[in-house]
């Protein structure tokens, strides 16, 4: 990831909206800043914020979704709703998709911040930014850009 570290306007606008969501405790399920977010809560509330709305629901899912599954629901929503590029280009302001295990669906997510960061969510842990070490940076599935705002 050597991209340049300048976000586009929509990173800037997400980054803005997603550093408030800092120390938000982790809720499985949930998406309300301040109260509780897993990883797609934090996204989905992110995105409301900017966007206004959100352009699909989840429903409902279990912790081990990715593992009981079918598919790669996370990689096939950031292609509906988000442009995929190189990993290599990332920029501040994007969506990090991340798989556990090779073979399985994806089944984290973060927003990449300057500084080779990101903010996530993930279970035991309120929202955090995490430095993207070579342990993360292996597990990236997918990189993709929020729409630009309007």
């Amino acid at each position: 990831m050597s991209a340049p570290e300048t976000p586009t306007a929509a990173g800037r606008a997400i980054i803005a909206e997603a550093m408030g969501w800092l120390g938000t405790p982790y809720r499985h399920q949930g998406s309300r800043k301040g109260v509780g977010c897993d990883c797609l809560g934090l996204v989905r509330g992110v995105w409301r914020a900017v966007y206004g709305g959100e352009p699909e629901r989840p429903g409902p899912y279990s912790p081990d979704w990715a593992e009981a599954g079918g598919g790669d629901p996370l990689i096939e929503a950031a292609r509906r709703h988000c442009t995929e590029k190189p990993p290599d280009e990332a920029r501040p302001g994007d969506l990090l998709v991340f798989r556990w295990r090779p073979h399985h669906a994806a089944k984290h997510l973060g927003i990449l911040l300057p500084h080779a960061r990101f903010l996530h969510a993930y279970e035991g842990h309120a929202v955090t930014i995490s430095p993207l070490i070579p342990q993360w940076r292996r597990k990236i599935a997918g990189v993709f850009a929020f729409p630009e705002v309007r």
